[in-house]
Formats: structure tokens, C-alpha cells, sequence
């Protein structure tokens, strides 16, 4: 029995990117229905290190340094925050959030309320742009290969959403103590909250990945649930889970 391999994903605009314990695959389709795929060998620089603090945010900064790598092999593949409103909306809601945590508000109000602001790219990425279809259709393709062939629905339970729950509470935290550093070395404090709210969020995403019956896990996984469900999905066409098992079927080729 062949084993199965641990896969994860991003919806791009025109296709979905699927990626392995090692290598990647990647899938678009044009305007004219022609289908592209691309695959090769993930930069890894993150695997050696089994700090818990570190380990999480290494992983991710190993994830965002795929994407030139794919872009490079896959020119035709549009990343979901190349999108110029998009763009603009991280540089509004940096801005916006930047005047929250200084004003009047309570150290906690500035942090939910900041936090609240920093979701609108996100929002932007997903509106009217094909993402939200193509996020389904990632899930369904994976879930899919992990049930033995049985399709899956557009909601997955390994998806980034479910860092949602863990992320808020992490990061209030961490903010809210960093506020009462003095002046001068706000910025490093921050800095060094968010690093450790990244870690410590990751790390219960992976407690939660491996007890997903517990009661504290499926508390902290409804957030981020309820929001693929309600927001960050859709039921994807036939022909975006065939992109979706193009790259699917790309990444473990090379994974086998």
C-alpha cells in the first residue's frame, strides 16, 4: 500500500499551486482553455531546525520563497496579491492599523481592532477574482487523494484558515505587551511578538492537526472553518479541481 504523502496548497488566480514534504506542482489555465503545469524541488532551509518557537516561522518564510521559484517555471500563474487593488489595500490597511495603535482606544480595543483592519486584503484578493473556486477546488483535489478517491468537500481541515483562531489570540497577546514597552523599542518589541505569535500559533496548528477531537481543538478550528465555509471557498467547477489534480498529480510524481 502506497503511503500517503502530507500535502498542502495555495489557490492562485488561475489555477492552484500543491506542495510536499519536497517538491511542488503547479497548474494554471488561460483565458483560451489551455492547461499549463509546472513541478521541481522546494527550497527547504527550515527542515534541520525543531526549535518550537522557531520552526513555525521558518516554515512559513520557506513557503513564501516557493513562489518566485514557481513564478519563474510558471510565468502564465497569477499570485492572488499581485492584484493592484489588492496591493493597495495592504498598503491602506498597514497604514490604518499603524493610526488604531495609536489611538485612544484600549490596549486590547487597538489590537482587535488592528487585527480586524490587516484582514482586508485578503478580503479584496478573494472578491470577484476566480480564488475563492480555485481555494475549493485545492481542498477538494487534496482531500480527494487523502480519502482513497472518495471526494472530499470544499472545506479542509489542514487549510491556513484554521490558523485564524490560534493567530488572534496569539497575537492580542503579544501586542498587548509589547504596547507597554517604552517608546524606543516598540518597534523591536512588536517585531519580536508577532515572531513568537507566529511560532506559538503554528504549533497549536499542529497540536489541533494531530488531536482534531479534542474539545479545545475544535473550539480553536470553528473560526477558521466558518470562514472557508461562509468566505474564503466556493464549489469549484469540474474544470478547476482538473487544474487543481493537474498540480495535485504533478507535486507526487516527484514526491514518489
Amino acid at each position: 500500500m502506497t503511503e500517503t504523502v502530507r500535502l498542502g496548497g495555495m489557490a492562485l488566480q488561475n489555477g492552484v499551486l500543491v506542495h510536499g514534504p519536497t517538491s511542488w506542482g503547479a497548474a494554471v489555465r488561460d483565458k483560451d482553455g489551455t492547461l499549463h503545469v509546472a513541478s521541481g524541488k522546494k527550497p527547504r532551509f527550515a527542515e534541520s531546525v525543531n526549535a518550537p518557537v522557531l520552526r513555525g516561522p521558518l516554515r512559513l518564510a520557506e513557503a513564501f520563497a516557493l513562489l518566485p521559484v514557481v513564478h519563474r517555471a510558471l510565468p502564465q500563474a497569477r499570485f492572488p496579491f499581485a492584484r493592484p487593488p489588492v496591493v493597495g489595500s495592504i498598503v491602506a490597511s498597514s497604514i490604518v492599523a499603524r493610526a488604531l495603535r495609536r489611538s485612544t482606544l484600549s490596549a486590547g480595543g487597538k489590537e482587535i481592532a488592528a487585527g480586524a483592519v490587516s484582514l482586508l486584503p485578503a478580503a479584496f484578493a478573494l472578491r470577484g477574482s476566480g480564488l475563492a473556486e480555485y481555494h475549493g477546488a485545492e481542498h477538494v483535489s487534496i482531500g480527494t487523494y487523502e480519502n482513497d478517491g472518495r471526494r472530499a468537500p470544499k472545506e479542509h481541515p489542514r487549510c491556513g484558515s484554521q490558523l485564524v483562531g490560534p493567530m488572534l489570540v496569539s497575537s492580542l497577546a503579544a501586542n498587548v505587551v509589547a504596547a507597554k514597552a517604552p517608546a524606543a523599542a516598540r518597534g523591536l518589541a512588536r517585531l519580536l511578538g508577532t515572531t513568537a505569535a507566529i511560532g506559538a500559533s503554528v504549533e497549536v496548528f499542529a497540536w489541533m492537526a494531530r488531536h482534531p477531537e479534542h474539545r479545545l481543538a475544535r473550539a480553536l478550528a470553528r473560526p477558521g472553518f466558518e470562514l472557508q465555509r461562509r468566505f474564503s471557498t466556493a464549489e469549484p467547477s469540474e474544470e478547476q479541481v482538473e487544474v487543481a489534480n493537474a498540480a495535485r498529480d504533478a507535486c507526487l510524481a516527484l514526491e514518489r
